[in-house]
Parts: C-alpha cells; sequence; structure tokens
C-alpha cells in the first residue's frame, strides 16, 4: 500500500527561514569565536535579519499576486501567509536590527564576549513572527513560548546584578502564569468548536452555530493572555519592575517588540476567529482602553527613573492600541498598523539615547542624570527631544500622526467618549515627556562638562553602532510625521484580509 502525504506548502515558511538558521548559525559559531571576536556574532544577526527583511519584500508582490492567491496556508492552515503576516515580519525585522544596533556597544559594557545574546534575540524575533502568521491558536501558543522563553533569559542576563536577576525571576514567574490563563482559552474554544484553527472556527460561527458559555470563557482567557502580553490593566503589575532590571538594550527590545507581536496575533485572533462576537467582547475592551490609558499616564507623571517611566509609558501607549481595536474597521486596524512602527522608532531611538549617552558602565538612568545633556551632548539631545515630542503626539512626528488616526478611527466608528479620553490622556502624558526636554536644556548639570584644557578625561564617546540606530530612528519618526501616507496605504493592504 502507498503511502501518500499530504502536499505542504512551504512558501509560508522562507521569511521565516533566516531568521531561524541564523538564530541556530550565531548560536555555533559563539562557540567557536576567541575572546573578542565576539562582535561578529552581531554581524551575523544583522545578515540574518536582512535576507528575512528582503525576502518579505520580494514575497509582497510576486507570491501574493491580487490575480492569483491573496493568502498562503502551510501545514494545515496553521501558518499563514499574507499580506498582514508579511507587514509584521517588517516590523519585526526593522525591531530585531535597531535591537542589535543599539546592543554592541552596550553589550561590550555590561556582558563582553557572551555572543549568545544575539542568537536569544533572533529566537525572540522567530516567536514573534511566528506569532503574526499564526493561523492556528496552538501556533499562536508555540509562538509566544518561543519569544517569550527567550525574553525571560534575556532580562536575566546580566547574572551579577541582583536587580536584572529579579526582572527574569517575576517574568518568569507571572508570564507562565499568563500563559496558563491563554493555553486554557484555548482548550476551552476547543471544546466547544472541536478546532483550534481560526478559518475553521470562523465557518463554525458562520454556520449558525450560537456561541457557548464555554466558547465565551475560552475567548476571556485569551483575552487575558493577550492583555499580559501587551502590559493592559489590570495586566500590567510586572512590567515596571521587569522593564527597570532588564538590561536596558532589552527593556527596548521588549517595548517594542513584544507589543508588536502580541497585537499582530490579537488583532488575527479577534478580528478573523471572532468577528462574531465583536459587540460582547468590544465592551470589555472599551473598558481595558480607558483604565489602561489613565492608569498608565497618571502614574508615570511621579516617576524620577526613565526606564521606569517608559514602562508606563508603555502601558498608556496600549491603552491608545487597544482604543484603535474597539473603533475596528479598516481604518481602526490599519491605524494600530501605523502607530506600532512609529511606536517602535520612538521607543528603539529614546532607548539608543539612553545607551549612546552611558558612562563607561555607568548608566543614566534617573531623570536628573539628564540635566545639561543639551549642552554636552548637543546631537543626541536633539534625538531625544524629538522622540520625547513624538510620544506625546506633537507634531510634525510619527506619534501624532499615530494618535490622529487612532482618535479619528474612533470617531469614525461611533466612540466620540472615547476619542475624548484619549485626547485628554495624550494632554496629561505631555507633562511628563516635555519633563524630560526641560531638564535636558534648562537645568544645571551636576557634574560639568569636561574641559580638556586642564586634562579632565572627555566624556566617554558613544558607540558608533547606537548611534547609528539613533539617527535610523529619528529620521523614520520625522519622515512618518512629515509623510505618512505611504506607511499608512501599506497597512491598509494588510488588514484587508482580515477586516475586510
Amino acid at each position: 500500500m502507498e503511502l501518500i502525504l499530504p502536499q505542504i506548502d512551504w512558501a509560508p515558511f522562507v521569511p521565516l527561514a533566516p531568521v531561524a538558521i541564523g538564530g541556530l548559525t550565531t548560536l555555533t559559531a559563539e562557540l567557536f569565536l576567541p575572546p573578542g571576536r565576539k562582535h561578529l556574532v552581531a554581524i551575523l544577526s544583522l545578515i540574518a535579519l536582512a535576507a528575512a527583511i528582503l525576502l518579505s519584500i520580494n514575497s509582497w508582490g510576486p507570491v501574493l499576486d491580487p490575480d492569483r492567491r491573496m493568502v498562503r496556508y502551510g501545514i494545515h492552515d496553521s501558518v499563514v501567509l499574507d499580506r498582514f503576516s508579511l507587514f509584521f515580519y517588517l516590523v519585526l525585522g526593522l525591531i530585531g536590527v535597531l535591537t542589535i544596533l543599539l546592543s554592541m556597544g552596550y553589550l561590550h559594557n555590561a556582558a563582553p564576549d557572551q555572543g549568545e545574546y544575539y542568537s536569544l534575540v533572533l529566537f525572540s524575533v522567530l516567536g514573534m513572527m511566528l506569532m503574526a502568521a499564526g493561523g492556528d491558536l496552538i501556533v499562536i501558543f508555540l509562538g509566544l513560548e518561543t519569544f517569550s522563553l527567550a525574553l525571560y533569559t534575556l532580562a536575566g542576563f546580566r547574572k551579577t546584578e541582583l536587580r536584572s536577576n529579579e526582572s527574569a525571576l517575576k517574568y518568569l514567574l507571572l508570564g507562565a502564569f499568563a500563559s496558563g490563563f491563554f493555553l486554557y482559552g484555548i482548550a476551552l474554544i476547543y471544546g466547544a468548536t472541536g478546532t483550534t484553527i481560526l478559518r475553521q472556527i470562523t465557518a463554525f460561527l458562520a454556520d449558525g452555530h450560537p456561541p457557548e458559555p464555554l466558547f465565551l470563557i475560552g475567548g476571556g482567557l485569551l483575552l487575558v493572555g493577550f492583555g499580559f502580553k501587551i502590559a493592559s490593566v489590570p495586566f500590567h503589575m510586572w512590567a515596571p519592575d521587569v522593564y527597570e532590571g532588564a538590561p536596558t538594550s532589552v527593556t527596548a527590545f521588549m517595548i517594542a517588540g513584544t507589543k508588536a507581536a502580541a497585537f499582530a496575533a490579537f488583532l488575527r485572533v479577534f478580528l478573523l476567529a471572532l468577528p462574531a462576537l465583536h459587540m460582547r467582547w468590544s465592551a470589555a475592551i472599551w473598558v481595558l482602553a480607558v483604565l489602561t490609558m489613565t492608569v498608565g499616564n497618571l502614574v508615570a507623571l511621579v516617576q524620577s527613573n526613565i526606564k521606569r517611566m517608559f514602562a508606563y509609558s508603555s502601558i498608556a501607549h496600549a491603552g491608545y492600541l487597544l482604543v484603535a481595536l474597539v473603533a475596528g474597521g479598516s481604518s481602526g486596524i490599519a491605524s494600530i498598523l501605523f502607530y506600532l512602527v512609529a511606536y517602535a522608532l520612538m521607543n528603539l531611538g529614546a532607548f539608543a539615547v539612553i545607551i549612546a549617552v552611558q558612562d563607561g558602565e555607568r548608566e543614566r538612568l534617573l531623570l536628573t542624570d539628564y540635566a545639561g545633556l543639551g549642552w554636552q551632548r548637543p546631537v543626541l539631545a536633539a534625538c531625544m527631544a524629538v522622540f520625547m515630542f513624538s510620544l506625546s503626539g506633537i507634531p510634525p512626528t510619527a506619534g501624532f500622526m499615530g494618535k490622529l488616526y487612532i482618535f479619528s478611527a474612533a470617531l469614525a466608528g461611533d466612540y466620540p467618549g472615547l476619542a475624548v479620553i484619549g485626547v485628554l490622556n495624550s494632554v496629561i502624558s505631555v507633562y511628563f515627556y516635555l519633563r524630560v526636554i526641560v531638564i535636558m536644556y534648562m537645568s544645571e548639570a551636576a557634574s560639568p562638562l569636561p574641559d580638556r584644557s586642564r586634562g579632565q578625561a572627555p566624556a566617554v564617546p558613544a558607540s558608533a553602532a547606537a548611534v547609528l540606530a539613533v539617527l535610523v530612528s529619528v529620521l523614520g519618526t520625522l519622515h512618518l510625521g512629515l509623510f505618512p501616507a505611504r506607511l499608512l496605504d501599506l497597512a491598509r493592504q494588510s488588514v484587508s484580509v482580515i477586516a475586510g
């Protein structure tokens, strides 16, 4: 009897392959490189991410020709190749590249000769990309665990620091707790529908089957799991401590990458598999959005540590993104994709500045440490000012356009109250973002700029890779603020497959 194997379309895995191979290659290469040469692992990582980005760009047109299929499935609909997943491949690839650039100089000071850092970053990016491409709840869970396990390790990468160890332990314990909710939700949905494949769940509901209580509870547990990953209130308590204790480069990666991956899966699950339940779950997300924006911004007002301020800021920005999710529709979802790109650029750029201005192993983590920076490091301070303006939503920056699109989508979706609350929260956030600028330019530095004529040591020069990350981020932030139409058009093309 001849064994007939099912046909597998490998196209959905092509953009993922360089990241997976790169992770294995860098992990192996690190073993054979002599001390002092581990920076070559970073170059291999950049090559792997660049290859993934190029393959994703190449797949956008020929693989998804409008005259042929707009969506391709691999291994029984479990992995999806469409413009939605390709968009997130590009975003996550950009986040990975910027993370490695800002990590190169930082890692040299914080943990030299530990090249496994870069393989962990690649495996984390791979898990995030798998979440964006997941057509099956099990695959999404596998992607979530892949990037989470890598991040647990990265959070504790500074092994000799108690804060870093505490950060990793808290993230591991609370992350495992949230994963349990997510997995239990998958089990309940499977019990109610008999499948975990998103397309089949959609077909099950479209056939007129009323959603059972088991199904609704399962959806609620998925919401808890996603809420933890995006750090929405009341699932946010882990974020400030984890972000503060983790290495600064890892904090930047978590703030940008985790949100992008979680929202990619969030959108695909709740808009593709559960659209019939929109009226049921949108009310809950409305409440989450208001609480998340308000708590994040109010608590950020009183922070004196810049990493904790960014942690609560990231919570508030998750609330803005939830506003667009409540609004729904193609414009609302496209605004989420646009904002995720803007959010990644301005946050990674700000953290790149934090790394670039550190003095050797001493990091500037208190707000008062930035007093006089505008005169000590004028270019880096100006870039930081651009990122603060963008995060607060002041034109002509990417943050302003992102918030404009989100609040416009809320108005178009008949949620004027939510839009007003979002605008008021954005006004509140202006205080703590502009406070950084005021400190940089209007406060006197505790230690004056060294005078070389008197033999004083000059400031430690910034890492060239970190400066490059700053420049790429600031140019991207300004470009999206001045010319947002192209990215918004790509976002609309990407969401057409799930938002109609």
